[in-house]
């Protein structure tokens, strides 16, 4: 009669919702930049996927951005 072995299944692991550092990795805003505007300017469906994922940008982009926004608005 062979021995064999069997494990206990403990279900699924369980895994963290939350990015940890290693789910994360620094670029510079002109190397990821132009990948995206080129993938939003071809309507990639992909882009969905991280509609609502957060970002980390710095101050004074935000800034930056936050003024482009409100001076690109329509005239009422």
């Amino acid at each position: 009669m062979s021995n064999t072995q069997l494990k206990l299944y403990r279900g699924p692991e369980e895994t963290s919702t939350y990015a940890t550092p290693e789910d994360n990795v620094t670029v510079s805003v002109g190397e990821v930049l132009p990948l995206i505007a080129d993938a939003v300017n071809k309507q990639r469906t992909w882009l969905a996927d991280f509609e609502y994922d957060d970002i980390t940008i710095s101050r004074d982009l935000y800034e930056v951005l936050s003024a482009y926004q409100f001076f690109s608005r329509p005239s009422a």
